[in-house]
């Protein structure tokens, strides 16, 4: 597994906020191009993002679950990314305990498919930097959105 913890200057409820808001999706996931649906249930359990993942005109239409939400503290979710693979993902949100915001943390591993075959340091190597990116783009929504930052 490897993870990645950034600080935030919004509570955790905003950046829940964004987590439950399928739609933006690929507004802070590298590597998705674009939303085609979402279902109505988002974020429970089951819901499903469809989406797509590269660089168009070579577009990969695939989808990712919520397999579990605690609309408290976090989301886990099955990512699927074929022909790579699946990759199991959990974003965990705690309020900061100087009370200045929150700490986010990104958890990720592939799961399933021909991505978990690759060695864990490289895989860690090509995953670690795309979630420092994922996270910064997180958090940029999550103050963006956040009534306290809206007067700013």
């Amino acid at each position: 597994m490897v993870s990645v913890t950034r600080a935030a200057r919004c509570t955790p409820g905003a950046v829940l906020g964004v987590l439950a808001d399928g739609w933006t999706y690929s507004s802070w996931v590298v590597g998705t191009a674009r939303i085609r649906a979402v279902d109505t249930a988002w974020p429970e359990p089951g819901a499903r993002i469809l989406h797509s993942v590269g660089l168009w005109p070579a577009l990969l239409d695939d989808e990712t679950v919520v397999r579990g939400w605690d609309p408290e503290r976090s989301i886990e979710l099955q990512a699927r990314g074929w022909p790579v693979g699946e990759a199991r993902v959990l974003i965990e949100v705690k309020p900061d305990p100087a009370g200045s915001g929150c700490r986010i943390r990104v958890t990720e591993d592939a799961d399933k498919g021909p991505g978990k075959a690759v060695s864990r340091p490289v895989r860690s190597a090509m995953i670690a930097p795309r979630n420092v990116e994922t996270l910064r783009r997180l958090i940029f929504l999550a103050e963006r959105l956040a009534p306290e930052q809206r007067s700013r």
